[in-house]
């Protein structure tokens, strides 16, 4: 498969950017925030969602910046314990005063990194390597109530 060239410029296109980030591995040593040039980056190692199910599963090395970054925070993280592996679930935004808003990487474990921009403007792009893994990552289903919810009037 070619490399993968994604941009963002509003929610939408973010979603599909976050897709293809779901699972991804990052090293927190990964992880730059650069007031001057207003940018935080970072290197994921996503999983290769798009191969063909029936061959063996692997990931791609991936770059991720954001423009236009004002500030940027984290929660139960700490910064300073570089080895340490973050599983990145989703990126969202949230709009403030338009056009500025902010991005929230949310990770496993109740971790999270906000990034709050003048304007949505991102970036994500492989880098080249590929590696095959082990396993696909799992995730747990939904869940479900076992019982269909009762018509409204139903009670009696």
């Amino acid at each position: 498969m070619d490399l993968l060239k994604l941009v963002a410029f509003d929610e939408e296109d973010l979603a599909v950017l976050s897709a293809h980030l779901q699972d991804a591995a990052v090293r927190v040593e990964d992880v730059a925030y650069l007031p001057k040039e207003g940018r935080f980056a970072l290197c994921a190692r996503r999983f290769d969602w798009e191969s063909d199910p029936g061959e063996p599963p692997r990931r791609r090395l991936t770059g991720i910046h954001f423009e236009r970054v004002l500030s940027v925070r984290c929660r139960n993280m700490d910064p300073r314990r570089k080895d340490e592996v973050l599983n990145l679930l989703a990126v969202t935004y949230e709009p403030t005063a338009a056009p500025a808003g902010c991005i929230t990487l949310i990770f496993s474990d109740d971790r999270a990194i906000r990034v709050e921009v003048e304007c949505l403007e991102a970036q994500m792009k492989d880098m080249g390597p590929v590696w095959e893994v082990e396993s696909r990552p799992a995730h747990e289903p939904p869940a479900i109530l076992d019982a269909a919810p009762e018509p409204r009037g139903a009670r009696g």
